[in-house]
């Protein structure tokens, strides 16, 4: 029915660091070479934990996008903008809400989680509560079909799912719809409407998955179909309601194996990180500090990298014959601690310099960063504007 869009926000809540480079953002960067992406700042979402210290976000949110395209998203390629910059968000949000049941909310995972772990914060808000509606809303408001996330947003997608399919069965109705359906069918032309229509009996009385892929191709390559006839006959193929809003599908993308200083999952809560642009000295001071394997108190000591975080690094950063050298040095004590982290601090060093570059013209001239993300709210504002028109039709709020 659409374009095939990707759809992924980050929180601006603080510096970015590698963790968030190897778990999050190189995939990014893979997709938007792949699919229409729209990567969006939540600040919104932010406030949903952040509510009574603002100003962490509001100095975070230049500083991350940078760190964005310092990474390598391309802006040429994917719509980058702000939440709170497109109030579309928040209007099919409140939409949403009146019709979702409040068991949806509770029951999704993450809820009690977060309140769990974040115990120190006052969490019992109606707007923490919402965060995974306001997330399914964001998601819809695109018709995007692929959405990147962990296995533990898995649930989010889930709901997102049963949001889209609730709202096309409450509003999706329309006086004569199977017979506007039959009228629009015979636009695709002969052979083709008897295709279409032939799937169509083909999913809905033997479950044929492959019979409705073939049918919604037929209505990916039909040019000459009106919006609301295309979004009738995806309808017509799967019910009897039009499709307004589209079921996204989760793009479970691999948890970040990025340890951190101490060997920890990389976290600003453990304060175990290198951000994404830290000056060389810093990170150079960081890694030579790292804890190595308790057993090497002298340097004559054997050890086992087993049981040493530097090992760790290694295994992302470090090539083969590299990890074989500090192997052999480690368990027969041929190396010092020192010389092991050296390669690793060159890896890092190596892999920032061109994110440095790529950074340094939009700190330089800070209105190149403003102008790219008023130009991808503009866009993302008009994209969400199409879907909010359709839902406002559906639901009877259409005046003019």
């Amino acid at each position: 029915m659409y374009s095939e869009r990707v759809l992924s926000g980050m929180r601006p809540t603080g510096a970015l660091h590698l963790g968030h480079y190897h778990g999050v953002l190189k995939n990014w960067i893979r997709l938007q070479s792949e699919y229409p992406c729209f990567f969006f700042v939540a600040d919104w979402h932010a406030l949903t934990t952040h509510y009574e210290s603002p100003e962490v976000i509001q100095n975070s949110v230049w500083e991350m996008v940078i760190d964005w395209l310092a990474a390598g998203v391309d802006p040429t390629q994917s719509t980058l903008f702000i939440q709170s910059k497109v109030p579309e968000h928040a209007e099919l949000f409140l939409l949403l809400s009146m019709g979702t049941p409040l068991g949806w909310l509770e029951r999704v995972p993450t809820y009690k989680d977060q309140i769990e772990k974040l115990r120190e914060k006052d969490l019992q808000t109606y707007g923490f509560l919402g965060y995974p509606l306001l997330q399914a809303a964001d998601i819809l408001i695109y018709r995007a079909q692929h959405v990147p996330v962990g296995e533990d947003q898995i649930p989010h997608v889930e709901m997102t799912r049963e949001v889209a399919r609730r709202f096309n069965y409450l509003y999706g109705r329309e006086a004569g719809f199977e017979e506007k359906a039959i009228e629009a069918a015979k636009k695709l032309g002969g052979k083709r409407t008897k295709l279409y229509l032939e799937a169509r009996i083909a999913f809905q009385e033997r479950g044929d998955e492959e019979a409705l892929e073939q049918a919604q191709a037929i209505l990916h390559e039909a040019q000459s179909l009106s919006m609301g006839d295309r979004e009738r006959l995806f309808g017509y193929l799967e019910g009897a309601r039009k499709i307004i809003l589209l079921e996204p599908q989760a793009l479970l993308t691999q948890a970040s194996k990025m340890p951190g200083l101490d060997g920890q999952k990389m976290s600003k809560s453990y304060g175990n990180t290198i951000s994404l642009r830290e000056d060389a000295q810093s990170i150079s001071k960081k890694i030579k500090t790292m804890p190595t394997d308790p057993a090497r108190v002298r340097r004559t000591d054997v050890g086992d990298p087993k049981n040493c975080p530097v090992w760790e690094l290694h295994v992302v950063y470090s090539d083969q014959t590299t990890q074989d050298w500090v192997r052999q040095g480690c368990t027969t004590a041929g190396i010092g601690c020192l010389e092991c982290k050296e390669p690793l601090i060159q890896s890092i060093l190596k892999e920032q310099q061109p994110m440095l570059e790529r950074a340094q013209k939009y700190l330089d001239d800070p209105s190149l960063l403003r102008a790219l993300i008023a130009d991808g709210c503009d866009k993302a504002r008009k994209t969400a504007q199409e879907t909010m028109r359709d839902v406002r039709e559906a639901m009877g709020l259409d005046y003019s």
